[in-house]
């Protein structure tokens, strides 16, 4: 039976700290993570063209993230990530009517401060529900989500002729990382 060296045992010494503060460090920022909700509607017009791309304008979204922060006992001043957790499109009106006459959407956010980019996108698709979630981004959002308001603009592109207005409602949950 051979006897480790201490040489050895410092190595495997060193390696359980390492991995005790990997794992110690996940955990905290686990304790330290919280979601926040945002929702906002959109309107597809029945004259939107078919085939080509297709801005919708949505109202600018005011964040009430102070307050929200101020509920998890935080501040923007200790927020060390925000990220897109979910986002979920769902047609509220006319009832009957499903997701078939997209042929896909892309959502980008901007705030008076900061440039447009990506929050999520879903292309060739297929459903015949109401509700679909999205592909989302792995952009990092403090400042978007950290401002008074942002603003959303959804591209789409629908493969078939409405016969009335499409509402649909998106609903955007993002994961929200304190620092101690």
């Amino acid at each position: 039976m051979k006897i480790l060296s201490l040489k050895n045992k410092k190595y495997i010494l060193f390696l359980g700290l390492i991995l005790i503060t990997v794992f110690a460090c996940k955990k905290i920022d686990k304790l330290l993570t919280f979601t926040i909700s945002e929702e906002s509607n959109i309107t597809v017009n029945s004259s939107t063209p078919v085939n080509l791309p297709f801005n919708i304008p949505s109202p600018n979204v005011s964040t009430n993230s102070s307050q929200q922060f101020q509920n998890n006992n935080t501040s923007s001043e200790h927020i060390k990530d925000i990220r897109l957790k979910s986002l979920q499109l769902t047609i509220t009106n006319p009832a009957n009517q499903t997701f078939s006459f997209l042929q896909s959407v892309h959502i980008y956010i901007s705030t008076n401060a900061s440039n447009e980019i990506e929050l999520a996108f879903l292309d060739n698709i297929t459903s015949t529900a109401n509700t679909i979630s999205l592909i989302i981004t792995p952009e990092k959002l403090d400042d978007y989500i950290k401002s008074a308001s942002f603003n959303l603009r959804t591209s789409i592109v629908t493969k078939q002729i409405l016969t009335q207005n499409v509402d649909i409602k998106i609903d955007s949950k993002f994961d929200v990382t304190a620092k101690l």
